[in-house]
């Protein structure tokens, strides 16, 4: 046999690899062909071929086993039990860019699942080879690190604190810099997945500069760069004044008010849970926003959205209108009230009502003005609907009930108060017959009127436990009145005439 025979049979051999490689990494990329391969081993299979002289059967296997692992927790298993992961993370630091890519996708995709693969992924010695492959000249490399490094980051505190311990915030930071728009949004994503866990880790991120990058590029024309951006700034803001505080030293305001009118919905909803962050923390922070023209941004916001979206607006105008009466009254200025009243009648989502109540509630809690500008929108009944509702949630419930109790115990607007009487149940009830006993003796035209629309005739219709706060708010309303009155409508006391007058015997005049 010829050497030129002997050198076919490892070329056929080399050929039989590629192809297999190649069949299996895109057979991979359809959901209906996961089980099939995986019953057929093709982990032990690809496994050798990682090892492989060739680099392109080596990259090709790598880049088949992660489309495998990122299709289930199960599979992504696999490549751990299998001893696939130490390959991977020796052959990041000796092999080509191409293997480095693919190498870094398999981390990524075993990481994506649970904190317990992540931490998996973790304990391999993966974090420092995927910080080194941050300092790749290719930005490509840069990237499938950094995606791989969020992917860990993003599960809990102890995996982000991993990831911040082998050194690659710093890393990250600069990979915010670089032009490639695709390096820019994933680095910007992976430092929100570390920032959101805790105050100390987004301390470890603004110790990096990594503030005044981000503020950067909040007018950038990328829309998903802008999502990472606001999304970061967000995680970093939450947690504490200070972080807070250092968010907005970066001048982002006015200039993030204008992206609230993007036409990317996560681009909006973003904004606005950033400037939720930074309002809810104190009412300074609160009248920087105001000031800034954030709360009429924020209501126009609420109008052109639905649902979730919308939700960080909402609860947005909460956190103000809850610092003090002022903040209050310039929700209520800025026709926040009728927005919200708007969004509790359109919403379908318990979650969404749920957060529009407490902000009703935030708003009418603070004096009887506030509780009128609420209760004039109508959103008393509409709030006791959603507390009545059979199907409500819990949530939904208790945030109706105590944004009713708020609004009710400042509430002195009678007629907004009326309706509540012929259909709120006794918890309820009692607090607006508590307002009625407290208006009605020092009020003549309130008096007058509370008899002529039938409110009267309803308060002797309520059955009180005797001794009860309920019935004392009911004695002190019927003492502003006659008896005669009082009496009057009383129930059954129609009856009485009736039966006086079938029993009177007409005095003869002849």
């Amino acid at each position: 046999m010829s050497s030129r025979q002997v050198l076919q049979s490892f070329e056929e051999y080399q050929k039989a690899r590629t192809t297999f490689v190649q069949t299996v990494a895109e057979l991979a990329t359809r959901a209906q062909n996961i089980e099939t391969l995986q019953n057929a081993g093709v982990m032990s299979l690809l496994r050798p071929l990682l090892l492989d002289i060739v680099p392109t059967i080596q990259q090709t296997a790598a880049l088949a086993l992660g489309r495998l692992a990122n299709h289930n927790d199960e599979l992504a298993e696999a490549v751990v039990k299998g001893d696939i992961l130490p390959q991977l993370v020796y052959s990041l630091a000796e092999q080509n860019r191409f293997y480095k890519k693919a190498a870094a996708f398999v981390l990524r995709a075993v990481a994506r699942h649970s904190p317990e693969l992540a931490q998996s992924v973790v304990d391999c010695g993966a974090l420092d080879a995927l910080v080194i492959c941050l300092e790749e000249f290719d930005p490509t490399v840069k990237e499938a690190a950094a995606w791989a490094l969020g992917y860990v980051a993003r599960h809990n505190a102890e995996l982000a604190q991993a990831v911040v311990d082998a050194g690659a915030v710093p890393l990250l930071v600069l990979c915010i810099q670089e032009p490639e728009l695709g390096l820019k949004r994933i680095a910007a994503s992976t430092v929100s997945d570390i920032a959101k866990h805790s105050a100390e880790l987004a301390q470890t991120i603004v110790d990096a500069g990594a503030i005044a990058h981000l503020a950067q590029m909040i007018l950038n024309n990328d829309e998903k760069l802008k999502r990472q951006v606001f999304s970061a700034l967000s995680q970093i803001s939450k947690h504490s004044v200070d972080l807070a505080e250092m968010v907005v030293e970066a001048e982002i305001f006015p200039a993030v008010l204008t992206c609230l009118r993007d036409p990317d919905e996560y681009v909006k909803k973003n904004v606005a849970t950033l400037i939720r962050e930074i309002a809810k923390h104190t009412p300074e922070l609160s009248q920087l926003v105001v000031n800034a023209g954030g709360v009429a941004a924020i209501i126009d916001f609420i109008a052109d959205t639905k649902g979730n979206v919308r939700l960080p607006g909402v609860m947005m105008l909460g956190y103000v209108a809850a610092h003090s009466e002022n903040l209050s009254m310039a929700v209520i200025a800025s026709k926040g009230v009728n927005q919200l009243a708007i969004t509790l009648h359109e919403e379908t989502e318990d979650h969404v009502q749920a957060a529009t109540a407490w902000s009703l509630g935030q708003i009418g809690r603070h004096t009887p003005e506030h509780a009128k500008s609420v209760a004039a929108a109508n959103v008393l009944p509409k709030l006791l609907a959603c507390y009545m509702r059979a199907d409500a949630s819990e949530d939904l419930q208790t945030k109706s009930k105590n944004a009713l109790k708020n609004i009710l115990q400042k509430c002195v607007h009678l007629p907004s108060l009326e309706p509540l009487l012929h259909d709120a149940p006794p918890n309820i009830l009692k607090h607006v017959v508590a307002q009625f006993s407290k208006v009605l003796p020092h009020d003549q035209k309130a008096r007058r009127l509370f008899v002529t629309s039938g409110g009267l005739k309803k308060i002797q219709e309520i059955k009180a436990e005797p001794g009860s706060a309920l019935a004392e708010y009911i004695t002190s309303i019927n003492n502003c009145y006659p008896d005669e009155i009082v009496k009057y409508y009383s129930p059954g006391y129609s009856e009485e005439l009736l039966e006086r007058v079938e029993h009177y015997q007409p005095v003869s005049t002849m």
